[in-house]
């Protein structure tokens, strides 16, 4: 098990955050868990410590928001998440560490600005096939390699105006199935060794927390304040690693 004393000091606030996020404030504080651990271990080590800690959180997130998904959407979008998964299955290995650095600061630069764009653009409703199954497949994409699936997933589904507990609801159903899923392929790839288990075991009591302090924030707290502060901690760690990550590939 990991037991470097800052390690824990940025995994803790990653986990709560990633509850946080399913628990009812959305993709943006989720991704800035794996930056967050990245700056410590490699990313492909945080990825894999989370996954088993993120099923915990998906089943605590599905009692909480039970029967109150869209199935409509989870059926146009999870065909296309799990093909998105098998694609970053077969893809990932062949990434170098400072690859997939520049990959997480990218993603998390390219959500931030999508953000603060997308406020603008005039909301959109309906369920969508076309729209559904490309949006899924990216998020089963990025939520394979950088557990990054949320903002992805979010551009198909706010501008639906779902009613705010139905919208939660979706997204955990929809990432109990994907994050089931990529179990698979993570064995396979021998992403869980002993000790990256032994640390998701120490950081699994913080899993629950998270996803209750967020159910409470849902009710309580400005979710377009919690969202300006995530995005904006977003960009910082984005550029950092993307920094890292095109230093590391051109040295």
């Amino acid at each position: 098990m990991i037991s470097d004393p800052f390690f824990y000091l940025c995994a803790i606030p990653a986990v709560l955050l990633f509850g946080m996020a399913k628990g009812g404030l959305g993709g943006g504080p989720a991704m800035l868990s794996v930056p967050l651990m990245a700056l410590v271990i490699s990313p492909i080590q945080a990825a894999a410590i989370l996954l088993p800690i993120l099923v915990v959180m998906d089943f605590v997130a599905i009692w909480s928001f039970r029967g109150q998904w869209s199935r409509e959407n989870l059926k146009v979008t999870l065909p296309g998440a799990i093909a998105g998964v098998v694609v970053g299955a077969f893809t990932f290995r062949y990434l170098s560490e400072d690859a997939v650095k520049l990959m997480i600061g990218l993603v998390a630069l390219a959500f931030s600005l999508d953000y603060w764009l997308r406020r603008t653009i005039k909301p959109a409703t309906g369920v969508s096939l076309t729209k559904g199954s490309f949006w899924g497949m990216v998020s089963g994409f990025t939520s394979f390699g950088i557990h990054s699936g949320g903002p992805p997933i979010s551009v198909y589904l706010l501008p639906q105006q779902l009613e705010k507990r139905q919208l939660m609801g979706t997204f955990a159903m929809f990432f109990t199935v994907v994050n089931l899923v990529k179990l698979v392929p993570y064995t396979w790839l021998g992403q869980f060794s002993t000790a990256n288990l032994a640390t998701s075991l120490a950081l699994v009591p913080f899993a629950p927390v998270g996803v209750w302090l967020g159910y409470m924030a849902l009710h309580r707290i400005s979710q377009k304040m919690i969202y300006q502060i995530s995005y904006a901690f977003l960009v910082a760690v984005g550029v950092k690693l993307s920094w890292e990550g095109v230093r590391g590939l051109l040295g």
